[in-house]
């Protein structure tokens, strides 16, 4: 087994930026668990691309390394960020078949990043599954909150010291421990879900009205379109990717009934 936990982290957005990454893996030669940490740092950046760059540096690290050889255990990666695993795991499919483009044609979002995970995905997955385990920030799950430490020590360019060396000299002993704070994960992420997007300025409202998707900029538009019509669906999208998203799951629900 291939552990990895990542995270990112910008100061403004964009702002400096830093991403971080721990790796623990058997080590070919006694069997024995090895933890390597991974940082850097960027001038200029956003949240969602240092998360991605945590996870493309995490998989290249097992790319490159010749640990990777011969190894049947599968890998999982840890992360914090919807956006990355429902992006890797979901829309990233989608977009491919389109040219790297979205429902409403235009060009993803970091297509760069996102090229570049999905080409590590398929060179690290060659004989082993790749699982993505969403993990909840700041709700003790030391992994995750080692990466944070990481990755903001970096966007303030005033980087830790990584370790790289023998897990029996790793100070942190319940590294690989996820499930101590699964619950509080779980509950802290959706309360806080759903008290940011409340508040949170709408990039567009989709609807669904007799099996007929339409997105509007104004929730006035939306809910005159909604508005007494039976059966009618609609949702708050925060962004491009969440538009995208939950058209998919209109249409989806709609080929069902």
């Amino acid at each position: 087994m291939i552990t990895i936990f990542t995270d990112g982290s910008s100061r403004g957005n964009p702002g400096p930026g830093g991403w971080g990454a721990i790796i623990v893996r058997d080590e070919k030669k006694d069997s024995k668990k090895s933890v390597t940490e991974l940082g850097g740092h960027e001038g200029h950046t956003t949240n969602n691309r240092m998360e991605l760059t945590a996870a493309i540096k995490g998989l290249e690290y097992v790319v490159k390394s010749d640990f990777s050889d011969g190894i049947a255990g599968d890998i999982v990666i840890n992360s914090d960020s919807s956006y990355v695993i429902n992006g890797i795991t979901k829309w990233v499919h989608g977009w491919k078949k389109k040219g790297w483009r979205t429902l409403d044609k235009k060009e993803v979002v970091n297509r760069d990043l996102w090229e570049a995970l999905d080409s590590f995905v398929a060179e690290a997955g060659v004989g082993k599954k790749i699982s993505w385990n969403y993990v909840g920030g700041h709700v003790g799950i030391a992994g995750n909150e080692r990466c944070d430490e990481i990755a903001t020590s970096f966007a303030d360019n005033e980087p830790v010291k990584l370790f790289s060396g023998s897990i029996s000299d790793y100070s942190i002993k319940d590294i690989l421990d996820i499930s101590v704070s699964a619950d509080a994960s779980v509950a802290k992420s959706e309360k806080k879900s759903s008290k940011s997007r409340s508040g949170a300025v709408a990039y567009s409202y989709v609807s669904m009205v007799d099996g007929v998707i339409a997105t509007d900029k104004t929730w006035r538009e939306c809910e005159a379109r909604v508005k007494g019509k039976r059966g009618a669906k609609y949702k708050k999208a925060l962004n491009t990717f969440e538009e995208a998203e939950i058209m998919a799951q209109f249409r989806e629900n709609s080929s069902k009934n």
